[in-house]
């Protein structure tokens, strides 16, 4: 397990330890899932994903306040996989949002839209995954975490009206998010390591940045109210810090005065952060 050490200062009485993890990407499958989904799993199954999972979960029961996970903790829709999730989510340590693998039945085989997410979380019916995937807040040690899904590049307005009411708690808050915000240093690094023609993944990519296959571009390009939505959290001074995963790589940035966006690698890979709240 890497473990990557970063500080945050909101001014609280006592610190508060946080470990970030994301892009977990457990690929399991059973005789209750049909054979692509067996196939997915040969393919995508790798037993180190799992056990940098139990590694990351047992650091945080052993040393932390809080285990924080933003998204893509499976890879593909699955009963074995959501037997798997439910099973994690369930522990008190662990605070989650839903990623685009939460719903990705096949993996890259089809265009991903609302309509197509709603049909895959009526497949982890009638228990759901145990927890919320759209939003979610919990406070701990006088932090309000606060987790909005974007896993689609996209924020909905009623997702907003949320956050105010959660703003209105008075309380610091750490914004979750799956898909970082795009901010400019954070996009150059990802064309520095992916290379030219490298697609926007981030949430409120610039026009100019989007990327050539269209289908892509109509996936990314962010609608009026995404647009409205991160104007509205970059001035909120509340929101002392962004978590956010899903690029695969880790880096910090600034996305307004005083709000930094801590990107953390991929928990398949063994990397979390623990983050020190001050």
């Amino acid at each position: 397990m890497e473990l990557i050490q970063s500080t945050l200062t909101v001014g609280l009485e006592r610190p508060l330890k946080v470990l970030h993890v994301t892009d977990s990407h457990i690929a399991l499958a059973d005789a209750r899932d049909n054979e692509r989904k067996h196939s997915l799993a040969k393919r995508l199954g790798a037993p180190e994903k799992e056990r940098y999972f139990r590694e990351h979960l047992a650091y945080a029961k052993a040393h932390c306040d809080l285990m924080v996970h933003t998204g893509d903790l499976i890879d593909f829709t699955s009963q074995a996989n959501f037997d798997f999730a439910r099973s994690v989510l369930a522990e008190e340590k662990v605070f989650f949002i839903a990623g685009n693998h939460e719903f990705s039945q096949y993996v890259g085989e089809a265009y991903e839209d609302r309509a197509y997410k709603m049909n895959s979380f009526r497949e982890m019916l009638p228990e759901g995954l145990g927890v919320p995937l759209f939003f979610n807040s919990r406070v701990v040690g006088g932090v309000n975490f606060v987790a909005i899904d974007d896993s689609y590049h996209q924020f909905e307005s009623w997702q907003i009206t949320r956050l105010k009411k959660e703003i209105a708690k008075g309380l610091p808050i750490i914004l979750c998010l799956h898909v970082p915000l795009f901010e400019r240093s954070l996009y150059n690094y990802h064309v520095e390591r992916s290379g030219p023609g490298t697609s926007c993944y981030l949430a409120g990519c610039e026009e100019d940045d989007l990327p050539v296959d269209e289908w892509r571009a109509i996936e990314i390009r962010p609608r009026g109210v995404t647009m409205e939505a991160i104007d509205f959290i970059k001035s909120q001074p509340q929101i002392k810090a962004v978590l956010a995963g899903h690029v695969h790589f880790s880096f910090e940035s600034c996305l307004a005065p005083g709000m930094p966006q801590f990107v953390t690698g991929g928990g398949y890979d063994g990397i979390a952060r623990e983050l020190t709240i001050l």
